[in-house]
Parts: C-alpha cells; sequence; structure tokens
C-alpha cells in the first residue's frame, strides 16, 4: 500500500496496545501513511487521550493490561460515532469478533498485523477483503483450535476432550501427532 493514502478530513488515529515494541513500529507506520498519531497502552491512558479530542480511526488491542480493549471501543463511540475502530488480538476467536463488532469495532484483525493491513481495514467502506494468498487448511485450523483449547484447560487432556466432545483417547492420538502444515 503507498505511504500518504487517501485519509480524509481528519486523519487522527488512537492506538492502543500493551506491547510497547509494537505500538511505536506501528505507530512510526501509520505517521508515514499521513496519520496523526497518539499512542496509548492501557485503557486509562486511552480515556484520557478520549477526554481531550476524540479521533476519527482507532485500532484497539483486546487484551490490555488494565482491562477490555472493549471498554475503549464503547467510550469511543461514545465520544465520536463515526469514528472507525479496528480491534486487534493475538487470540482469534469467533465470539470476541462478534462482541467487537456488535459494540462498534469497524474490523477485527488478529496479530500479527502489518501497517498495509491496519490501514486497508481502517480506509476500507465496509468492502470485504480479499482473501489470503495461502490461507491455513482445514486440518490446521481443527488443529489450532484443539490447541488452544488445550492451553486453555492447563494443558489437562480430559478437560479438554469434555470441552471438546470427543473422545479421551482420540484426543490424545491428535495431540501426539504434528500439527498438519
Amino acid at each position: 500500500m503507498a505511504e500518504g493514502v487517501n485519509i480524509g478530513p481528519d486523519p487522527s488515529l488512537l492506538l492502543v496496545d500493551d506491547d510497547e515494541i509494537f505500538l511505536n513500529r506501528l505507530a512510526r507506520a501509520m505517521e508515514k501513511r499521513g496519520f496523526q498519531v497518539s499512542c496509548a497502552g492501557s485503557v486509562g491512558a486511552a480515556r484520557e487521550i478520549l477526554r481531550d479530542k476524540a479521533p476519527a480511526y482507532a485500532v484497539v488491542d483486546l487484551r490490555l493490561e488494565d482491562g477490555s480493549g472493549l471498554d475503549v471501543v464503547d467510550a469511543l463511540r461514545e465520544a465520536r460515532a463515526e469514528a472507525r475502530i479496528v480491534v486487534l488480538t493475538g487470540y482469534g476467536a469467533i465470539a470476541t469478533a462478534v462482541a467487537a463488532v456488535k459494540m462498534g469495532a469497524t474490523d477485527y484483525l488478529a496479530k500479527p498485523a502489518d501497517a498495509d493491513e491496519v490501514t486497508r481495514a481502517l480506509l476500507s467502506a465496509g468492502t470485504l477483503p480479499p482473501p489470503p494468498e495461502t490461507p491455513m487448511s482445514a486440518d490446521r485450523v481443527r488443529w489450532e483450535h484443539i490447541q488452544r483449547v488445550y492451553e486453555q484447560c492447563d494443558r489437562n487432556v480430559s478437560e479438554t476432550a469434555r470441552r471438546l466432545h470427543m473422545h479421551r483417547r482420540t484426543l490424545q492420538r491428535i495431540l501426539a501427532k504434528r500439527g498438519p502444515r
């Protein structure tokens, strides 16, 4: 994506993420694209910025040290209803994507997302993005889901099998194999 894209009359952008390295890197990249960036590392810092001036755009991490990024989405919707908000998360789950969109997010991206993806999401006019060049196979998606539930159950095979409605021995065989490519 070209730098200096057509942003509109108000280029203000709020970035909220508790990963300082990612936040600084994304801020520099978005400034190169013509945005006027404000950064916050927590829900509290984001609310302070929103009290002064509500930006036209926002990129908000879902999980922050002092709360949920959905609180920032809600506060920004109250301050500026037409703001375009992209929610970022390292834990891509359908339930959180639905919650983010219901709260007013424009789009939802899984980390790691680069500046081009974020810019496209912020500036898209409700159009669907193009399909990924190399999407994960269905077997890989299944594997990732099983691994995520397994980790959430503190690596307890019996509890994971119960939650996934599968036989414990079947799950053990799946876990013993390498993940598909």
